[in-house]
């Protein structure tokens, strides 16, 4: 693997733009096919400058083929940006609307009562408390009786909007599951186009009508893996073709921002194809919260093999090549911070995804705890904050505990599994849940704080009358922990 390098450099970031014509408002990423290389051969590096003009760094780095960036800075844009410290916003789960529901729900339809009573079903089914259950706010199409889960994107874009008026957002990660049910390219007789639109740009809109040069950076998740591997070319597609978002064709990429000395480096992971390489059961939980055995699962037939779909399946080893890029990209970065994110969670309360993150903590600590300072993922369709001291991957760790951010309530709301989260504690002394909110609607704020050497996150939701009010529901700090 080869790592081509474009560093264009002056003095402060402020935000992040694109250039599609000749004027220096916005850069769009090249695309360049690479030859596949050992990941031995020595990084090519290009110099640019241009005068009177911010640059950050962008790196492309793929064993198959990459895109080259280049990103300007307009330093107009912001007026009450501190220099040196790094702002951004990080939501998932954020592609669902109504318009376009799941097909088990428009081949079983159900009125407003049925779907909350199956909605309860499914919940003690679970063994989950019965006080605690609630559900997502319900949507009735008009002139039917049909009820389906209201979405919130569209709240989420407004307290999003909202929070970035009143405080610096330089940029946003987009943490996958963009486009629900079935990804692009849906067998469904629905225009691609139009659902990529209202899916993914409409809910953005007030955001980049207030910040027109707002840059999305944009994971995969797997519901947008799920109709084809052209339904995840389609997206990419359109995204090259957006001024405000960039998703790299091979669902992998890292870039850079931030001055000299201040910088953070972002890899953005697909986790979807690190999992379909992976072979893995799911065990349901015992009744009191916690993890069922495997071999009593398999022998009493409750152990469900997942297993991806054709489609999904690694071709010539690209989950093993990901994981080689990740490795490789985190021990020789020299940015000041790394950040690591993708769609599916280490850690979770939630109660449903604990096999998944088995299987990534197994994949993926081992590099992070080494040399990361936080994970961000979305998939649980809630907020937490959670972190692992990383005593199971660094022999006599000094290190501060690695943050794990889940910020993945963008448009849909899923409720915690309280047992189980008591039982992790229990069985698991590295792991600590710091705070959680389950049936909401939100997002998470995040400063890299260059003064203080902290990693600053903040949790807004929005309520359910979907006004699109922001509210801060809880703030944490983290000490900087790579070197």
């Amino acid at each position: 693997m080869t790592t081509i390098e474009f560093i264009m450099k002056n003095q402060d970031v402020t935000l992040i733009v694109k250039q599609k014509e000749a004027t220096l408002k916005t850069i769009k990423p090249k695309k360049l096919s690479l030859a596949m290389l050992s990941i031995s051969l020595l990084s090519v590096a290009i110099i640019a400058s241009c005068s009177n003009t911010q640059f950050i760094d962008g790196t492309a780095n793929n064993p198959v083929s990459k895109f080259a960036s280049t990103q300007a800075i307009d330093d107009t844009a912001i007026d009450n940006q501190t220099p040196d410290n790094i702002s951004f916003l990080a939501f998932g789960d954020g592609g669902y609307h109504v318009d376009y529901p799941k097909t088990k729900h428009i081949k079983n339809p159900r009125n407003k009562a049925d779907f909350i009573a199956h909605e309860k079903e499914d919940w003690l089914a679970d063994f989950r408390p019965e006080s605690e259950f609630d559900h997502a706010p319900i949507y009735v199409y008009p002139n039917t009786n049909t009820a389906t889960e209201q979405g919130g994107a569209e709240a989420v874009g407004l307290a999003m909007t909202e929070v970035c008026i009143n405080k610096p957002c330089q940029f946003a990660i987009q943490l996958g599951d963009n486009i629900y049910p079935d990804g692009a390219g849906a067998d469904d007789g629905k225009d691609d186009q139009k659902r990529m639109d209202d899916l993914i740009l409409s809910p953005l809109m007030p955001l980049f009508t207030e910040h027109p040069d707002l840059m999305v950076y944009s994971a995969l998740g797997n519901h947008d893996w799920k109709s084809s591997r052209q339904g995840v070319a389609l997206q990419t597609e359109w995204m090259e073709k957006q001024k405000n978002f960039t998703l790299d064709e091979q669902g992998y990429y890292k870039y850079t921002i931030g001055s000299k000395g201040n910088e953070v480096e972002f890899f953005v992971l697909d986790t979807n194809m690190l999992l379909s390489g992976q072979s893995f059961h799911e065990v349901p939980l015992n009744s009191d919260g916690s993890e069922g055995e495997l071999t009593k699962a398999l022998k009493d037939g409750s152990a469900e093999l997942e297993q991806a779909d054709a489609h999904e399946l690694p071709i010539q080893n690209e989950d093993e090549q990901q994981l080689a890029w990740l490795a490789q990209g985190l021990a020789s970065s020299t940015a000041k911070w790394k950040v690591v994110y993708g769609h599916h969670i280490l850690w979770s309360i939630g109660g449903s995804k604990y096999s998944e993150g088995h299987v990534l903590r197994e994949l993926l600590l081992p590099s992070l705890c080494q040399y990361a300072d936080a994970y961000i993922a979305g998939h649980e369709h809630d907020l937490e904050m959670i972190s692992d001291d990383c005593s199971n991957y660094i022999t006599d760790n000094t290190r501060p505990p690695l943050p794990l951010i889940i910020s993945g309530a963008a448009a849909k709301m899923r409720g915690k599994h309280t047992p189980f989260a008591e039982q992790q504690a229990k069985r698991y002394p590295q792991y600590k849940l710091h705070w959680s909110q389950s049936f909401v609607w939100g997002f998470a704020h995040v400063e890299l704080n260059n003064q203080d050497d902290a990693l600053k996150v903040e949790f807004y939701t929005t309520p359910r009358d979907r006004s699109g009010r922001a509210e801060l529901a809880a703030q944490f700090s983290f000490d900087k922990r790579s070197d």
